[in-house]
């Protein structure tokens, strides 16, 4: 008879032995096996992820390896697709039940912000956006436009003010003269962009832009911002494949995200129950609850009478939505500005130009003064303006705020491809298709696809919004939610919140930039990819995202 004490001490001699035949096999034998080794190339994940070497780096391996590349990511085992043939990255998109996000993204996306749509995957994804889409109709995303005109009014007053007190010498500005104030655009477009998921999103005002005392506000802030942003590398690739060290030895990190998820469950949790009770409330008494924000549309939508009851979603999920709503929907588009506002800075006869566009629409009564109508007929003007259109669309082309994506297959499959093959023994292949085993990684460059100078031309690099007037087949070819970029993404895990990002975007350039000139300081501005592209201040990146622009009234301009 074997006794305890032999099994006992047998016990880690066996898991050593599993452990070692885990290691060989994902090391050297499924390498081996895999086909995507027939590529030539071993780890380059640095250049691939760095917007700053990742255009460059994107040319050289096209030029060098093709359009369909074999890159390694964190060991000998990590083999992943580089796809930067349109045809293999349509197919990859749109084939989404094929190719997931890996659990190793799920996991890291969901221990922050919950499993909503960013995060889910198969049934609980499709039930999710299922519930979700009738929030993002045209007719309720056209509601929500007043309110974003109001933000924007807000935060124009709110830069006027700082402006003015700069002339007063009532504040300190390391840039007084001719009237520029300098401003960090990133920062206070961001309190902007919050202020007005918050009020779209669950009716709730953080008041983001007069202060940033709100505990949602700040609990959500800090979480996005801290915890993502000034994170360590190496520690949160070891949450992510062993979490119990989080909770064991949680770091300042994960004490962050602890503290800040506890108070968005309690305060925004709250706010789903008010929202709950006053909805069937309306069912009972027959006078419908008239609530138009996100959160409202969606629990409507969750008790629709043509929904299965199996087809409904939980208040957690809701709740889980409403954080991937207030991620994805305040950070992206304030990015998005962020990064038009020093596009344009950087080109002041293009801004010029916009300038005089939208200028040409601006009604005689101020906006604060429009009816609810009046400023949604303003808008379908704006949103139809030809100049203003290819700015918005050149500036998500060249710096998309998702640099790239990460899918993995579920199971064996082809992958299409319109392109010769290169080979690792150096000769082309004019196969029709890859094969892609169950698990491999499949990298969707989103940057790279935008800057393509194969598609786009040899001034792919360059902000030039004309580009717009006359695309090529190769680019009309493009997958793309919109305007044949992957900006948006694409397929059915394409962004719901793309018509809604676009009101921010050409609502708040509309109201600005016909109140204010933009202008570089010196200070030099570099793109890094912390979760999202974000602009840093040169030897200033422990102080967070910054895109500090010199800021002018205009009617100053006009006077000086």
């Amino acid at each position: 008879m074997i006794s305890v004490s032999t099994i006992l001490f047998g016990f880690p001699s066996v898991l050593a032995l599993l452990f070692s035949s885990y290691v060989v096999y994902h090391v050297i034998i499924a390498p081996r096996s895999n086909p995507l080794r027939k590529g030539p190339l071993d780890n380059h994940m640095s250049p691939v992820l760095d917007p700053f070497r990742s255009p460059k780096t994107h040319a050289a391996y096209v030029e060098k390896y093709g359009r369909n590349i074999r890159i390694r990511g964190l060991g000998p085992w990590d083999e992943r697709l580089l796809p930067l043939d349109p045809v293999s990255v349509a197919h990859v998109l749109k084939n989404s039940t094929i190719y997931e996000k890996p659990w190793q993204s799920r996991r890291l996306i969901t221990s922050l912000i919950g499993c909503g749509m960013l995060a889910a995957e198969g049934h609980v994804h499709k039930r999710q956006r299922r519930v979700a889409t009738p929030a993002f109709s045209i007719q309720n995303m056209r509601a929500l436009v007043p309110l974003v005109f109001s933000k924007g009014e807000e935060l124009k007053d709110k830069w006027m003010d700082m402006t003015q007190a700069v002339k007063e010498g009532q504040i300190a500005s390391e840039k007084q003269n001719s009237g520029h104030v300098e401003i960090d655009v990133c920062h206070w477009i961001s309190r902007a962009t919050f202020d007005v998921i918050g009020l779209a999103g669950f009716d709730y005002h953080f008041n983001a832009i007069q202060n940033e005392s709100d505990e949602l506000f700040a609990a959500y802030k800090e979480m996005f911002e801290i915890a993502v942003s000034q994170g360590d590398g190496v520690r949160t690739v070891l949450g992510i494949y062993f979490p119990i060290i989080n909770t064991l030895f949680p770091d300042k990190r994960a004490r962050t995200v602890y503290r800040c998820q506890e108070t968005i469950r309690r305060v925004a949790g709250k706010l789903v129950q008010q929202k709950k009770s006053r909805i069937m409330d309306g069912e009972k008494s027959g006078s419908a609850y008239a609530g138009k924000d996100l959160l409202s549309l969606l629990l409507k939508s969750n008790i629709a009478t043509d929904l299965p009851p199996d087809q409904r979603i939980s208040d957690e999920d809701i709740l889980h939505n409403i954080n991937t709503f207030m991620f994805a929907g305040s950070d992206t588009t304030s990015l998005a500005l962020t990064w038009t506002f020093l596009l344009l800075a950087k080109h002041p006869d293009l801004q010029t130009r916009l300038r005089t566009e939208l200028l040409s629409i601006v009604p005689t009564t101020p906006i604060s003064r429009l009816s609810s109508e009046e400023i949604e007929s303003l808008h379908n003007t704006l949103q139809n303006l030809p100049f203003l259109n290819n700015v918005c669309r050149e500036s998500l082309r060249l710096v998309p705020p998702v640099h790239s994506s990460l899918r993995v297959a579920t199971q064996d499959d082809e992958i299409p491809v319109s392109y010769p093959v290169h080979l690792s023994d150096g000769t082309i292949s004019e196969q029709k298709s890859i094969s892609v085993p169950k698990g491999s990684f499949v990298h969707v460059p989103v940057e790279a696809f935008n800057l393509d100078k194969g598609i786009w031309g040899p001034n792919a690099w360059d902000f030039d919004p004309d580009r717009w007037d006359h695309l090529s087949e190769d680019v009309l070819s493009l997958p793309g939610l919109y305007s044949n970029l992957l900006t948006f993404s694409a397929g059915p895990r394409s962004c719901i919140g793309m018509r809604f990002s676009m009101i921010e975007m050409k609502t708040f350039l509309y109201i600005l930039l016909t109140t204010f000139s933009f202008a570089e300081t010196d200070k030099r501005i570099y793109k890094a990819n912390v979760v999202l592209t974000r602009p840093y201040v040169s030897g200033q990146f422990k102080k967070g995202s910054q895109c500090p622009l010199l800021v002018k009234p205009l009617d100053s301009i006009a006077t000086s």
